[in-house]
């Protein structure tokens, strides 16, 4: 009898253990098929986008031979880019600026680049009206594309692309408190309209037309970076600032050479406010022998050297390589922005933007939002978004401080006006071994009855950043409190 209960109870407990057997591997398959939907619903709301939009992709051509390509437009609705019909029918992509956009639009043709490419999605879906769109389909003819507004402003792009007039560089307008990019210009630059014509000559240019250089350029900082420098030694004198005092004679020894101010320029006894808004870099490169470099590297690090940018177009990282084994001289030069730091454009342009935003950088966007082509209605907004905390609001507020006596009794003097209130810090880096070579810098912005703008100026091979850099950025400031 014993033995019979026993067997009894065997057989519920293989039971009991086949049913939760069976319960996990129904738990196991649920769970790959939650898994498997979870993944086709971020495939299709987030990274369909995306895939399509792969230039390797087939579908395009899909999309090209149904849809119009769409229109794109500045902030104000001017027209940017567009799809004229001739009457052959054949499609002609137009740009009534000329080269003014042309390597923040980019091309549609050999490829595409620029907002052509970020917005290619958009600019071959239509969202026009379903009655409109069948009745195109019945006739077997194309529907129109939708319509991309973007953040950018005729003026000051227009503004900005003169005043570099025929020297290479690139000039970057960015509004700190949403991340709008206002303007980028990037010299030599071409016809987005030509570029089928003349692909050949484009492709294989030695002045690199085709490069964004706002984007892609590297260049040495020079003084710019002298913002950072300043920012570090802040930081490890608990900013005492008027504790700061320093001599200049003109030039720094350091070995067997010495580190040279601008023209050998003699600044005398300066503070530390003077020493930044005359730019010394025997001032600056001596601090850079005292720096903790794990510290240094770290501060570069917040700033996003060394690190992936929020960026929707193809760019070049920034590096900052100094290591506390590297020779006296190297840290010195690196800490008047020489040296192997390098460092694009648009870059600076994002730290000063964050600067001027109490240390909040905004993600820098070009699009404002789509519509249909009529304008009727809006498909997608795209928002205004936080990237995050380079430095605290404190700081912030010490650097705009600096960067105002750079106009009120430094280098950059030529931005005072009566208009608006400028601050910035200009540059001049060497670039070779030739002392008389250098890249002419000038980051900055401008606050007034208006929003504030910051501003990147980088002129290749021009010389000094007062002399050419600080111009340009001054026709766009007084562009700027001209508009209406």
């Amino acid at each position: 009898m014993k033995k019979m209960k026993k067997k009894k109870r065997t057989k519920k407990q293989a039971k009991r253990l086949n049913n939760r057997e069976y319960s996990n591997i129904l738990l196991i398959f649920t769970g790959i098929f939650v898994l498997m939907i979870g993944y086709l619903v971020h495939f299709q709301v987030v990274k369909s986008r995306e895939t399509i939009n792969n230039p390797y992709n087939a579908r395009l051509e899909t999309f090209e031979q149904r849809v119009i390509r769409g229109s794109i437009l500045a902030n104000d609705g001017q027209l940017l880019a567009y799809t004229r019909i001739e009457e052959d029918g054949k499609e002609t992509r137009v740009y009534p600026f000329g080269c003014t956009f042309s390597h923040v639009l980019g091309y549609s043709e050999y490829g595409k680049t620029g907002i052509e490419e970020l917005g290619n999605f958009q600019l071959l879906t239509s969202n026009a009206y379903f009655i409109e769109k069948f009745i195109n389909e019945l006739k077997e003819q194309k529907n129109i594309g939708d319509t991309l507004v973007t953040t950018l402003d005729v003026e000051l792009q227009t503004a900005a692309h003169d005043a570099l007039g025929d020297k290479k560089g690139a000039v970057i307008v960015l509004e700190p408190s949403t991340g709008n990019v206002r303007a980028l210009v990037s010299k030599p630059d071409y016809d987005p309209g030509q570029v089928a014509v003349q692909w050949g000559e484009l492709s294989s240019s030695a002045d690199s037309v085709l490069l964004n250089r706002a984007m892609q350029g590297l260049y040495p900082p020079g003084s710019t970076f002298k913002i950072i420098t300043l920012l570090e030694y802040l930081r490890e004198h608990q900013f005492r600032d008027e504790e700061y005092s320093f001599t200049c004679e003109g030039k720094v020894p350091v070995g067997n050479t010495s580190i040279s101010c601008y023209h050998g320029n003699r600044h005398g006894q300066l503070d530390l406010k003077t020493a930044f808004a005359k730019s010394c870099n025997s001032a600056f490169a001596d601090m850079g022998r005292s720096f903790n470099v794990p510290s240094f590297r770290n501060l570069a690090e917040l700033l996003l050297f060394d690190s992936e940018l929020p960026l929707a177009f193809p760019y070049s990282k920034s590096s900052f390589k100094l290591q506390a084994s590297d020779p006296e001289a190297l840290h010195m030069m690196t800490a008047i922005g020489q040296g192997d730091t390098l460092v694009t454009p648009m870059h600076m342009v994002m730290i000063m933007s964050a600067i001027v935003n109490d240390g909040v950088l905004m993600t820098p966007r070009f699009l404002d939002r789509t519509e249909s082509y009529t304008g009727a209605v809006v498909v997608e907004r795209y928002p205004v978004t936080e990237y995050g905390e380079l430095i605290t609001a404190k700081e912030a507020e010490i650097l705009k401080e600096y960067l105002r006596g750079v106009v009120e009794e430094g280098t950059a003097s030529r931005l005072q006006s009566d208009q608006y209130l400028a601050a910035g810090k200009t540059g001049t880096a060497e670039y070779s071994s030739d002392k008389n070579k250098s890249h002419a810098w000038f980051t900055g912005y401008v606050s007034g009855e208006k929003p504030d703008l910051a501003v990147c100026v980088l002129v290749e091979g021009a010389g000094s950043g007062s002399e050419y850099a600080v111009p340009v950025a001054k026709r766009i400031f007084d562009a700027y409190y001209a508009e209406e």
